[in-house]
């Protein structure tokens, strides 16, 4: 996925990325671009269409020049010579942790989002019909009067089963009973979860024509363990505005004892961080493929009763799963087994309210947001509730209102001048395979076989999901939340033992984002981010193969990075490289981490080159092989200057402007622990490894960025 940008939609924050795995009105169909086609022989890829004679939405071209800072020399700072001035005079939105080109997209499709919920709140569909469910699902989280008259009585049949666990396998089984399918390790990036293990059932690794069980670590309320491992005096204060926003909460519901309570729960959590693996380890997809027969678990990890929890989990007839970080569940069992019982409660307790306390009285949602808005993101005030609500239908009935979304905002038109874009840029990697001089003819087989069997989706799936059971109440927010997150697990569940969808979507048209499944060798492209500034049929066609064009090539990339690369053309984790050419490969991406770990965007944090690797690699291909389409793309005819900028200077301005972000500390902080992707700003730097880059702007020796073709960075 691309996007790095987290918004708040509740009490978690979600993340909208692009990259591996993690960035819409008639109906356009979805199904696969014919990259067969695509693939062959011909010296004359499609031709990018005329643009038309309307203007684009920035400037002559497709740029915002106003929002450039012309007196910064390019090879000195890049972003800023492209983004300073639109840096300087931007405001962080009080309600955003941070402000760029996804977010500001974001909220025009929130906007029209809001639109077709609003819509369907206010039509009388029959009870029990898709439009109904939405316009109910919306109204039962406006009504702040009923949600506030109902105080914490919605949840207090949970907290009652909770104050009720007499033993060891009723703690078991309460346990099992708050899994979720809320993780997904390598479509959507999402590795972690406030409940004890986290759930993922996606294409085997070992066999892709059938689906696995996947668990993973999970228990903390924080975002990542080093949170409450860190003697870094920042992470020590969030630790303890955490352990007060704690008991606050357990206050609020009445606790006897909410600070001693408090206390036993994070200390619980800092035992449950000491057996977490770091975010680098867990991105290791070989490391992480372990099969456990069921049977073994007891022995493997012993102290949950895993009987009673697999029961209540709903994964009763499961046989056999693939753990992904073994020795976290191992430990995470131990404490289960040796922790006082009292304490256990007093944890289920606070994340059953932390959970629910978004959909809870004022009181509730305001201790939320003071914690995880405002101290974990920095926000100053709390998003509109009609924007939350907007990510709460969405969450629940996300494909439900993208038939809305994608029959009202993405003309066909769209879709056909993506497919363009997608096939000139698929020839342009197939080319460059072609022409490496480093990779043996066996390796490059492999690769262009991937290639050639690599599906693609725009715009929206073909099949819609089916909400026919999922009950919403008019009048019920918690319930309704609750009941959602269920539907969606049951979801998941009944894939297993069943045939593997390969066409299967995994985020909804109305997402700014893109995505890359190396499981089913698959991108799709949502039809939200099919639009200015991304794509404009008005801009130069140079903006539009930097902006959508690398935002394509970088998902096709994700095929072929550190962790793409190691599955073949069915998906399968099976390595197809020689060895002297995986060596080869490894060593470049060992050079771009060392360029990565140099850069620092606080003085006492630099960027993670082993963590954001796959993102920095398909970042660097990507806007390379975006390049050699748009060169393909002229069919050798010279493109005028316009407004004194050359076709590839405004090649390079309009990647570096869809990368305009500006953050708020406590965010850029948090994303650099957690996130898989570079800040924006270094991001962009990824041009310094490219030659055309430097013929574009005239770098020379002595400026910042210059890099001797030694330094370069050359993956694909």
């Amino acid at each position: 996925m691309i996007s790095p940008f987290r918004r708040f939609p509740s009490a978690t924050c979600v993340a909208l990325t692009l990259g591996t795995s993690a960035w819409l009105a008639g109906c356009a169909t979805t199904a696969p671009v014919d990259t067969a086609s695509a693939l062959t022989r011909s010296d004359k890829p499609a031709s990018a269409p005329p643009a038309p004679a309307q203007r684009p939405t920035y400037g002559a071209f497709g740029v915002d020049t106003s929002g450039m800072s012309p007196s910064v020399t390019p090879g000195n700072d890049f972003f800023r010579y492209a983004n300073g001035q639109w840096f300087d005079r931007t405001e962080i939105p009080a309600d955003q942790s941070s402000i760029g080109m996804f977010s500001q997209l974001a909220r025009e499709a929130d906007r029209r989002t809001r639109e077709i919920i609003e819509e369907a709140a206010r039509s009388d569909a029959p009870a029990g019909s898709e439009l109904r469910k939405l316009g109910d699902l919306y109204a039962s989280f406006m009504d702040e009067a009923a949600i506030e008259a109902r105080g914490l009585t919605p949840l207090a049949p949970e907290l009652q089963r909770i104050g009720a666990i007499a033993d060891r396998r009723q703690l078991a089984a309460a346990l099992g009973d708050t899994l979720r399918a809320d993780v997904d390790a390598l479509n959507m990036g999402r590795v972690t979860t406030d409940r004890l293990f986290g759930l993922w059932v996606s294409e085997d690794l070992n066999e892709p024509s059938r689906y696995a069980a996947y668990l993973f670590q999970g228990g903390l309320g924080l975002p990542d363990r080093d949170y409450y491992l860190s003697e870094d005096p920042k992470f020590a204060e969030v630790r303890q505005k955490y352990e007060k926003h704690v008991a606050a909460l357990l206050r609020l519901a009445g606790g006897a004892e909410p600070e001693a309570q408090a206390r036993r729960v994070v200390a619980l959590e800092r035992s449950i961080a000491r057996v977490h693996w770091s975010q680098v380890d867990t991105r290791d997809v070989a490391k992480a493929n372990n099969p456990w027969p069921r049977a073994q678990f007891a022995q493997r990890a012993p102290g949950l009763d895993w009987e009673a929890w697999f029961a209540a989990a709903g994964l009763g007839q499961q046989r056999e799963f693939i753990v992904w970080q073994p020795s976290a569940l191992t430990g995470i069992a131990k404490l289960v087994g040796g922790e006082p019982l009292q304490t256990w409660k007093d944890y289920l307790t606070f994340h059953a309210l932390a959970r629910a306390a978004p959909f809870l009285s004022r009181a509730f949602s305001e201790e939320s947001f003071a914690f995880h808005g405002q101290v974990l993101s920095g926000l100053e005030r709390q998003r509109p509730r009609w924007e939350r609500a907007v990510s709460i239908t969405g969450e629940a009935m996300g494909e439900a209102i993208g038939k809305r979304y994608v029959a009202k905002y993405f003309p066909p038109e769209a879709k056909a001048e993506a497919d363009t874009m997608v096939r000139n840029i698929i020839a342009a990697l197939d080319r460059r395979i072609d022409t490496l001089a480093w990779m043996a003819p066996e390796t490059k087989a492999r690769a262009k076989e991937k290639l050639t069997t690599l599906q693609v989706g725009i715009g929206h799936p073909d099949k819609w999901r089916d909400y026919t059971d999922l009950e919403i109440r008019a009048g019920d927010a918690y319930g309704n939340h609750e009941r959602a997150s269920r539907f969606e697990t049951q979801r998941h569940l009944k894939k297993l033992g069943g045939p593997v969808d390969r066409a299967e979507w995994f985020m909804v048209p109305q997402l700014v984002n893109a995505l890359n499944s190396p499981q089913q060798n698959s991108i799709i492209f949502p039809a939200a981010i099919l639009q200015p500034p991304f794509f404009d049929p008005n801009a130069d066609p140079a903006v539009n193969y930097a902006a959508i064009g690398a935002v394509i090539g970088h998902e096709i990339v994700h095929s072929f990075d550190d962790v793409g690369a190691q599955f073949d053309a069915r998906g399968k984790l099976a390595n197809w490289w020689t060895k002297e050419d995986a060596a080869r490969f490894k060593a470049a991406g060992q050079a771009l981490v060392a360029q990565y770990n140099a850069y620092r965007p606080l003085p006492d944090a630099s960027v993670n080159g082993e963590l954001t690797l796959g993102e920095n690699i398909a970042d660097l291909a990507g806007l390379a092989i975006a390049h050699d389409a748009y060169t393909m793309s002229r069919g050798g005819k010279e493109t005028p200057t316009i407004e004194g900028f050359t076709g590839d200077q405004r090649f390079f301005l309009g990647f570096a402007q869809i990368w305009r972000r500006k953050y708020r500390e406590p965010s850029l902080r948090r994303a650099l622990l957690t996130d898989g992707h570079a800040p924006s700003e270094f991001r962009v730097l990824t041009v310094r490894n490219l030659e055309p880059w430097y013929q574009a702007f005239g770098v020379t020796p002595g400026q910042t960025l210059y890099l001797t073709p030694e330094q370069r960075v050359r993956v694909w």
